[in-house]
């Protein structure tokens, strides 16, 4: 629901201590739970998004997991303002981020800035908490091995809840957990890289100067090639994306035969959101598999 002024005056002196003139409030976007409104006012412009959800924490995780882009990318990742609740409604808001040229080298910018992104780690796969991927959990409890954290952590909980949810029958699912014994040998060894964790179109802007900026996070410690993977899932980046991040971070041979591996994840995020149409690539890459 479109909200009145009043509500979001709330926000901005809860915000900002102070009560900014609101020049402009536009619905700019609008889900299945949250609502996106472009808020112009004379302390500056910004982006608010709220919900109902009475007992989530969502946008605290998204702003932790904007907080750990900025202090880790070189790429315009909006700033938090203040996360909170008003009247009924959960709230994050934003430093807005708007566009004001064209930039030639954008994909070129986008690559080496996620690079360099991936090229923070730690000592294990996992993050300091869980956090949410769209709507649903992500769990993100600390694995040595990527293997382990990869069929433990993002696998078998969503494969057995698109089981349990009726999206996949019984003899699907224990088909698909037999692809855990495959996956040993498939996945170059590398050290934990810091992930966005959700990085599809939808999810890259131009910012500043026309440069890229990245939103909507999903952040953990895991393979860096889940990203490029998720990156290619929905019809892909410009090349020139792809061959400037192989500029400052190669990867390792045979990573398009990878890719619908990795990629069972986000598939099986969107079978669970959207509805058995997201099975029939899960079952192919299961059939590849095994």
């Amino acid at each position: 629901m479109f909200e009145s002024p009043e509500y979001y005056e709330k926000i901005l002196f809860l915000s900002l201590g102070s009560n900014p003139e609101i020049k402009q409030a536009k619905l700019i976007a609008a889900g299945n739970i949250n609502q996106g409104i472009y808020l112009e006012t004379s302390s500056g412009s910004f982006f608010l998004k709220s919900n109902f959800e009475s007992d989530s924490d969502i946008f605290e995780k998204e702003a932790d997991g904007l907080e750990m882009l900025r202090s880790n990318c070189p790429l315009q990742i909006p700033k938090v303002i203040h996360v909170g609740k008003v009247e009924d409604r959960n709230f994050l808001l934003m430093q807005w981020i708007s566009a004001d040229k064209n930039n030639p080298v954008y994909w070129q910018e986008l690559g080496v800035g996620l690079a360099q992104l991936h090229m923070a780690t730690q000592e294990s796969f996992g993050y300091v908490k869980n956090n949410f991927i769209a709507s649903l959990v992500q769990t993100n409890s600390h694995k040595s091995s990527w293997i382990d954290f990869f069929i433990e952590n993002r696998l078998e909980p969503l494969a057995g809840k698109a089981y349990y949810e009726g999206l996949m029958s019984l003899e699907f699912f224990k088909k698909f957990q037999k692809t855990y014994l495959t996956l040993e040998e498939i996945f170059p060894k590398e050290k934990p890289a810091l992930l966005h964790g959700d990085l599809w179109s939808g999810n890259i802007m131009r910012g500043k100067n026309g440069s890229p900026a990245l939103i909507d996070p999903a952040v953990y410690f895991g393979h860096r090639e889940m990203d490029l993977a998720f990156s290619r899932l929905f019809g892909g980046f410009d090349e020139g994306f792809y061959q400037s991040y192989e500029t400052v971070f190669p990867l390792e041979p045979g990573f398009e035969e990878r890719i619908p591996v990795y990629n069972l994840y986000p598939l099986l995020v969107h079978l669970l959101l959207f509805g058995k149409s997201y099975l029939s690539g899960i079952e192919r890459t299961v059939n590849r598999l095994i």
